[in-house]
């Protein structure tokens, strides 16, 4: 039996329709839950040789660890963070890439009460400083691969509340850093349960946001609760099956698909640490390991049906998923004629879990749609007053959190930290505002717009850049775009297409004509890109995400150079 059925109270199965799974779904926890205790512990007590992670090396060198594996190793972490001085509340910045001891870092800090700060290893000294300062850490663990460690000893003298600086790998040993994996073999493995309350702080993400400094957005012991949705519905992770999702642990897409509702649903996790993404690599990999269900960004299946498909036996994998960025059609159609295989897309931020999705089995993916709200979130469409817009009007995706209709969903973050004024511009009146819009059908379901600041208002009309993105996409030429406005005189903005082209394409006028008339064909002709500028990469956010607003300032700079 899964254990997730524990805190639902049925069986995924036992759900016969959508209309009753979003009736009667619902997910309650004792005041003093605690994943590392109540979960990982328990399944290294009643299943102690259950696979829990079979993780590969970028040397294809390979690990498997248990349940019972795990629950010793936290327990040993969990003494050497305490031994270091680390206690309940305090901060700790864990930087490991997709290293095995991310997982029993992050378990031994939930056990010992201390607050896990996942980030990626491409920062640099500024970004640390950053960090640190502002979370107020007390303790960092960084990997022992790339130069994660150079960058650290750069800001290490202006981290004011820093204490201790932990390394894995052995490198550095002797120096001021401390041996993470040396020390974790001197600790007993066992640790007496630390009381934890499910509201208090467990998890703190920096938000990648395209703009200004990454908001700190600090979840609850319940936050694995939320994504029982996530895991155990969306990703459809079977019982004895191995999940790959290729997220670094740095991001908070790491503990959507390779911890919580994985192991809640029954599913081992496959990990993958390779340094630098290869599409024939990720291929192979389900292959030889016979992967069952899989998610990834929508920009690594654009890589990924580029490749002879066929040559591939993807025999094992029986659900796909995507999320991070909305998913072109183009690609879920070249994905399903090549594998026969549909990619269910699902939606949320690091401040929330899984909000809204489309669900297997009991619906089909509506091309270019968001899907519908996942049960227990109550998604609205609000205008700039907080009012709901009517089926077809545009507006911003807000979350609705009054004590009436059911409070604060499973997952919801508890606030930006230390920022009560951005806490309140985003969430007040009862509505979190995700700062994403979209419109809704008829039918119920959404349809992404794209950021607030990214709409384009051309002529009088209001254009999304997702949907002119689309239809960019479908034309063989495009291996990436990003639209944007530029300002015009005439229209106030005309849209321009910023593009990455498939190897062997040349950008000629000839083409960029090709492609606008496509566009004109694919949707409503006034989207049509004016402007068609061809790049070898587009500006992104560190956690890959495609940054329009550096394209719209970087055209800003022209114009006035001009």
């Amino acid at each position: 039996m899964a254990l997730y059925e524990e805190f639902v109270g049925r069986n995924r199965e036992d759900f016969a329709t959508l209309e009753d799974l979003n009736r009667n779904y619902t997910v309650s926890a004792p005041e003093n839950f605690n994943f590392a205790y109540d979960v990982v512990d328990r399944l290294a007590r009643e299943e102690p040789e259950k696979l829990a992670m079979l993780w590969v090396g970028d040397d294809k060198s390979e690990r498997r660890f248990t349940f019972r594996d795990l629950s010793l190793l936290s327990n040993q972490a969990a003494n050497l963070f305490r031994s270091v001085g680390v206690n309940k509340g305090d901060r700790v910045l864990v930087v490991l890439r997709r290293g095995y001891q991310f997982w029993y870092t992050l378990l031994g800090l939930h056990k010992l009460g201390a607050v896990a700060i996942p980030a990626t290893h491409q920062l640099v000294a500024k970004d640390y400083i950053y960090r640190c300062n502002a979370a107020g850490v007390v303790c960092a663990v960084i990997t022992g691969d790339d130069d994660a460690t150079e960058h650290f000893d750069e800001a290490v003298s202006q981290c004011e509340t820093l204490k201790t600086r932990l390394v894995t790998k052995h490198k550095l040993s002797g120096c001021e850093w401390l041996d993470f994996d040396a020390l974790l073999e001197q600790q007993p493995d066992t640790f007496d349960r630390v009381p934890t309350q499910r509201d208090e702080m467990s998890l703190m993400f920096f938000s990648s946001g395209t703009t200004g400094y990454p908001k700190m957005v600090w979840h609850s012991y319940t936050y694995p609760l939320g994504h029982i949705l996530t895991g155990c519905f969306w990703h459809a992770v079977e019982e004895n099956g191995l999940h790959f999702t290729i997220s670094d642990t740095g991001w908070g897409k790491a503990l959507w698909g390779k911890i919580y509702g994985q192991w809640l649903g029954g599913s081992a996790v496959f990990v993958y640490d390779f340094k630098r993404f290869n599409a024939h690599d990720i291929l192979t990999m389900i292959e030889k390991y016979n992967i069952t269900t899989f998610c990834a960004p929508p920009t690594m299946y654009r890589y990924m049906i580029k490749e002879d498909l066929s040559q591939y036996n993807l025999s094992s994998l029986h659900h796909c998923t995507t999320a991070g960025e909305a998913l072109n059609p183009e690609v879920f159609n070249q994905w399903r004629k090549k594998t026969g295989l549909r990619i269910y897309e699902g939606f949320g931020q690091t401040e929330t879990t899984l909000c809204c999705w489309t669900a297997y089995p009991w619906m089909q993916p509506r091309l270019g749609s968001m899907g519908l709200p996942a049960p227990g979130w109550r998604i609205i469409i609000a205008d700039s007053d907080g009012k709901e817009c009517p089926a077809g009007v545009t507006g911003e995706i807000c979350v609705r959190t009054d004590e009436a209709g059911g409070g604060k969903p499973f997952g919801l973050f508890g606030g930006y930290y230390r920022a009560e004024e951005q806490t309140r511009a985003a969430w007040h009146d009862d509505l979190y505002h995700t700062g994403d819009t979209a419109y809704r059908d008829e039918l119920g379901f959404l349809w992404y717009v794209g950021r607030v600041d990214d709409v384009i208002k051309s002529s009088g009309y209001r254009i999304g850049p997702f949907e002119v993105e689309s239809a960019i996409m479908e034309h063989p030429a495009v291996l990436e775009c990003a639209v944007t406005g530029v300002p015009d005189p005439d229209r106030g903005f005309v849209v321009k297409a910023t593009i990455v082209l498939t190897k062997g394409y040349v950008g000629t006028p000839e083409l960029t004509k090709e492609i606008q008339n496509h566009v004109k064909h694919a949707t409503a002709p006034y989207k049509y890109p004016r402007i068609v500028e061809y790049v070898n990469e587009l500006p992104k956010t560190i956690s890959g995400k495609i940054r329009r607003v550096a394209i719209r300032e970087m055209d800003n700079a022209k114009a006035k150079a001009t």
